[in-house]
């Protein structure tokens, strides 16, 4: 066990090392140059390159990596070009809608699929089971802006019962920025459960039709402690999977989202950075997003321990 944990963590610093050179030199090859995208239209050629020797863009490819490799040794993401701050502090600052926004939706989804998804398997082939599956392939065709705007549309505009935009000024109470959030998680929490439900109803299947569970059944066991306790349990492991992967998705993919909501969060902070060309905002978002996605990915592998014994390392 600890040889196994010993080498993914060796693994995770390798596959960040890969992550940081390849965001390093996508960033750097796209067309435009940040200091002439800073100071504007007018400026002159002699501003512009006193301001790229400046931001250290002047010196080669390979001296800025190596600097950019220190830096990060140091635990400093840079500093924001345009927000004038550390980029770790912008990341932290808009984190909160990002984190919660995330949260809700795969709680609403797996509030959604589970239920949905194990019954389904149940009554296999029943009228429940394909209009489930229907629906489920409905959903995920829904892009989730459109699905942002309907609900928007319907109980912020005309019921009035969620705010439209926005995550409140900064005396807002936690309260109500939760309240923000509700419209948002719903449009990607319902779009999410279509993939966790029929990943949820596949492996019920594969379980259902092993001998363990026919013995529990002909022992006289009864049927709803015999597919959530004997069933549930061993069709477990996959589901895991499908929904840490979600979450990691929904982390990186609410950029949208977040855009159509008008929420402060990371995904809006991206996008920013982009049209502005500041690098260090989009080196260290990308390298957050990628070391969640590795984190995730390691805590799923230690979840499967605890769910089915039978797991070794």
């Amino acid at each position: 066990m600890l040889r196994y944990i010993i080498q993914r963590l060796i693994g995770m610093i390798v596959v960040m090392f890969l992550v940081v050179t390849i965001v390093f030199v996508i960033v750097r090859v796209t067309p435009g140059d940040p200091a002439a995208v800073m100071l504007g239209p007018e400026a002159t050629q002699a501003d512009i390159e006193g301001l790229r020797a400046k931001l250290g863009l002047d010196r080669s490819l390979p001296v800025q990596y190596g600097y950019y490799l220190l830096q990060l040794l140091r635990g400093d993401l840079g500093q924001s070009i345009f927000l004038g701050q550390p980029v770790a502090h912008a990341l932290a600052e808009r984190a909160e809608p990002t984190f919660f926004l995330t949260l809700f939706s795969i709680l609403i989804a797996s509030a959604i699929a589970l239920p949905v998804g194990i019954y389904a398997a149940v009554k296999r082939g029943s009228f429940f089971d394909q209009t489930a599956t229907a629906l489920a392939m409905f959903a995920a065709s829904i892009p989730s802006f459109w699905l942002g705007l309907l609900l928007m549309q319907v109980f912020a505009v005309r019921y009035g019962l969620f705010p439209v935009s926005g995550y409140g000024g900064p005396d807002t109470s936690f309260g109500e920025r939760m309240m923000h959030l509700v419209l948002p998680s719903f449009a990607l929490g319902i779009v999410s459960s279509a993939l966790i439900m029929r990943f949820t109803r596949a492996s019920m299947l594969d379980v259902l039709g092993d001998d363990y569970v026919r013995t529990a059944r002909a022992k006289g066991l009864n049927g709803r402690r015999v597919v959530m306790k004997h069933a549930f349990k061993n069709a477990l492991i996959p589901i895991l999977t499908v929904i840490g992967l979600t979450a990691a998705v929904l982390i990186s993919g609410a950029v949208v989202t977040e855009t159509v909501f008008g929420l402060p969060g990371v995904g809006n902070l991206v996008v920013s950075a982009v049209m502005r060309r500041d690098y260090p905002v989009i080196q260290g978002a990308l390298l957050v997003i990628a070391a969640l996605y590795v984190l995730i990915n390691f805590a799923i592998d230690m979840l499967y321990l605890a769910v089915d014994p039978r797991v070794r390392y």
